[in-house]
């Protein structure tokens, strides 16, 4: 591979990304996963018609953080540098949308492990200036996402919930 060949993505278009994974796509096709409690976060770099999804199941690593996609703390940073290895910038201007976070399952005692993905998330996005420009998260059901890497619409699909758009 020389230097001017671009490196390939984290998987090919149209995958579904899984539990852990991180998904990046470059000029076209569709990232999709399905999320319960876990989080689907998109990025999306307009100018570059790029984006990532990681399939985010906890907020925090607390120091195993492998697959670097299973964790809040490091699927963002980790995206980010995806995508840019993907496009060959060293920065891009990138905004976020996620999808999922649902209570799922009974808890009873503190806050839902989705409640605790969604907080996470937020708060590191916050803290790294990226903008946050859709949200399908909470409820108790399942969701299914695909985000179309060029316009970076987020398709997502829920049984007995009909189908929405975030753009």
């Amino acid at each position: 591979m020389s230097d001017r060949t671009p490196p390939r993505p984290a998987l090919l278009e149209g995958e579904n990304v899984e539990i852990g994974q991180i998904g990046v796509a470059v000029g076209s096709g569709a990232l999709k996963t399905f999320v319960g409690s876990c989080v689907g976060l998109v990025l999306h770099a307009q100018a570059q018609r790029a984006a990532a999804l990681a399939h985010v199941m906890l907020p925090a690593s607390n120091g195993r953080g492998t697959p670097p996609g299973k964790y809040a703390d490091t699927a963002v940073p980790e995206a980010i540098r995806l995508l840019c290895e993907a496009v060959g910038e060293p920065g891009l201007a990138c905004t976020a949308k996620l999808v999922g976070g649902a209570a799922m399952f009974a808890f009873r005692s503190g806050m839902p492990i989705g409640e605790q993905n969604v907080e996470a998330l937020e708060r590191i996005l916050a803290d790294l200036g990226i903008p946050i420009t859709g949200r399908a998260c909470g409820g108790g059901h399942g969701r299914r996402l695909a985000v179309d890497v060029v316009s970076g619409v987020v398709t997502i699909q829920t049984a007995g919930h009909g189908t929405e758009f975030l753009t």
